[in-house]
């Protein structure tokens, strides 16, 4: 069951309740008009990737400053959405399921909807779907350009794909899905060059292979908050799928040319427990902010480390240490599944709190 809102407008931000998913509105808006602005020039499209905020209040403020759609990984992320008013949503994932598929058909009565195959047997799945649903799916192939995750391999088999797609009553080929998504953190600019100067390749030759054949991309999709200037940069891809933009972590923060974005996603903990000096412990640990990308730092107390963490409770050890009961806010690791801890973001403008947005797609795992 959700849990109550942490905070109401109005409210000063040190009386927010804690732990809770706090947003810098000027700095989320800030990367929403950077991405925009920098996306302009190259003709390339955004479609943001709403894994990370799971929100349609963030996706509509996408819209507005020109995205053409979302992109999700899991059907009940596009159910939160379409319900919430985006009109256009591509499952960048493979789906399998019936159940799922059925849910997702149904979706196409309320917005423009697609999805990715890499097997021909995913493919007869959706298109029985598609025809008990009385609609035609679109259905963008994914190749895998380097990650070694999901995928079938550039040039030939995907044609193969395609063609199968093309020849469905019930499908519609939407284009290619060529994201690279490890390449997003690989800590060098030489690196990140690299990586998508190898996916550019196979990707370019695949769309010259189904243009041979007579197959058009509407969309060539890809790209994360790392590596979205090369892929823009490159003529290959049509659309861009980052969503850590918006908020930015601690990891992207480590690569030695970080993303032009402001951190605006914090953790909002309070000291409850100061035993010695030297140690302060938080109410945020596990179940607040994850540490699959490392531990989170501390925000405006540059003394204090996050030294560790329990299901319950952080850690804090340094010097010029939080008092009892003081506020902190952390810089999560991996934004995405710390969204996905909460069910509020606290949306606060100069210590001030102005508004207060559910996080719809929590824990939308199917």
């Amino acid at each position: 069951m959700p849990q109550p809102p942490p905070a109401e407008p109005g409210m000063r931000e040190e009386e927010v309740d804690t732990p809770a998913l706090l947003l810098d509105l000027d700095a989320f808006e800030h990367n929403l008009d950077t991405m925009a602005a920098l996306l302009a020039p190259t003709g390339t499209k955004l479609r943001a990737h709403a894994k990370t905020h799971k929100s349609p209040v963030v996706a509509l403020a996408q819209m507005r400053r020109g995205a053409v759609g979302q992109c999700v990984q899991k059907v009940a992320e596009a159910e939160a959405l379409a319900w919430g008013g985006v009109p256009d949503i591509l499952v960048s994932n493979e789906v399998v399921a019936p159940r799922k598929l059925a849910r997702l058909a149904a979706l196409s009565g309320i917005a423009k909807v697609a999805v990715c195959a890499d097997d021909a047997a995913g493919i007869a799945r959706i298109e029985e779907a598609a025809e008990a649903a009385g609609i035609r799916m679109t259905v963008l192939v994914e190749i895998d350009v380097g990650a070694g995750r999901c995928g079938v391999d550039p040039g030939p088999p995907a044609v193969a794909l395609a063609e199968r797609i093309a020849s469905s009553p019930h499908l519609i080929f939407g284009g290619l899905q060529a994201y690279h998504g490890s390449a997003q953190h690989r800590r060098t600019k030489e690196e990140r060059v690299a990586a998508i100067g190898f996916a550019a390749e196979g990707t370019r030759r695949t769309v010259e292979q189904l243009r041979q054949r007579g197959l058009a991309c509407a969309i060539v999709g890809g790209a994360g908050t790392g590596t979205f200037a090369l892929e823009a940069a490159s003529g290959v891809w049509t659309e861009v799928q980052a969503g850590s933009y918006a908020f930015m972590d601690a990891d992207y923060a480590r690569n030695d040319d970080p993303p032009p974005f402001r951190q605006s996603l914090f953790v909002l903990a309070q000291v409850m427990s100061a035993p010695r000096a030297g140690v302060a412990v938080l109410d945020a640990g596990h179940k607040a902010v994850p540490t699959d990308s490392g531990l989170p730092l501390v925000h405006g107390f540059a003394g204090a480390v996050y030294a560790g963490a329990s299901d319950e409770h952080g850690t804090l050890k340094g010097e010029g240490l939080p008092a009892l009961g003081q506020k902190v806010r952390l810089v999560p690791g991996h934004c995405d599944p710390t969204v996905d801890r909460h069910d509020w973001y606290v949306g606060v403008r100069r210590g001030r709190v102005e508004c207060v947005w559910p996080v719809a797609a929590r824990g939308g795992m199917a």
